[in-house]
């Protein structure tokens, strides 16, 4: 299965650099509609069969117009809404923001008992996303977009993709629109073949605004 894992447009928590992780979630800027509505074209090589968003706001209303341009109803999953803050919910200090993805990357790495400071642990957000990736390659779908949210896709991946290690995701970033594209399956495992750190729609040419993260690269094997 060919898996496209894509962060959602800008939100104004972006801006801010909260992390803003709870239900319902913001929805978009106008920048980040303008990315949304950039996805079809952007995307209009891969022959996408199934269409993910999570529960939050901002990824539905980014699938929107992917979901209009190929017909697909867009399957709505808890499973791959962005790793819960807990008690660091809507902080936007540097401490909270390199407690929140040194929580998520020690998941990545092994530790899964770690618990987000009055949240979940990597037991749990591992287990929510592995459900809803392997619910889709249930299907038999040749290429499957998902629509989710940066540090969860970065901690997913650097987890399963046997070529993405922790220091790698943990210094390249994501920037709203920015994916991750990989093959492979549950049982057999992930290949990243592109990490593509930049926006695929209309970016934001001010600080990156995927909250805490570094600097990316165009790619992974290429």
């Amino acid at each position: 299965m060919r898996l496209l894992l894509i962060r959602h447009g800008q939100t104004p928590s972006n801006l801010k650099h909260l992390l803003d992780t709870a239900e319902p979630g913001p929805g978009l800027t106008p920048l980040g509609q303008e990315q949304a509505a950039a996805l079809p074209d952007a995307l209009a090589e891969e022959r996408i069969d199934l269409l993910y968003a999570s529960t939050l706001l901002r990824t539905q209303l980014t699938a929107a117009p992917l979901a209009t341009r190929t017909g697909l109803e867009v399957v709505v999953r808890d499973g791959i809404r962005e790793l819960s803050a807990g008690d660091l919910e809507m902080r936007g200090d540097a401490e909270a923001a390199e407690t929140y993805l040194t929580t998520a990357f020690a998941w990545s790495a092994g530790n899964t008992g770690l618990r987000m400071p009055g949240g979940e642990n990597g037991v749990e957000a591992l287990g929510r996303y592995d459900a809803v990736v392997a619910e889709a390659a249930a299907t038999g779908a040749e290429t499957v977009a998902m629509v989710s949210h940066g540090a969860a896709i970065r901690m997913w991946v650097a987890a399963r993709a046997e070529n993405v290690d922790v220091d790698f995701a943990a210094a390249h970033a994501l920037r709203n629109t920015g994916a991750v594209i990989l093959s492979g399956t549950p049982g057999e495992g992930w290949w990243a073949h592109r990490w593509e750190e930049h926006s695929i729609g209309p970016e934001d040419s001010g600080p990156d605004t995927s909250g805490p993260a570094g600097e990316a690269v165009e790619g992974v094997d290429g």
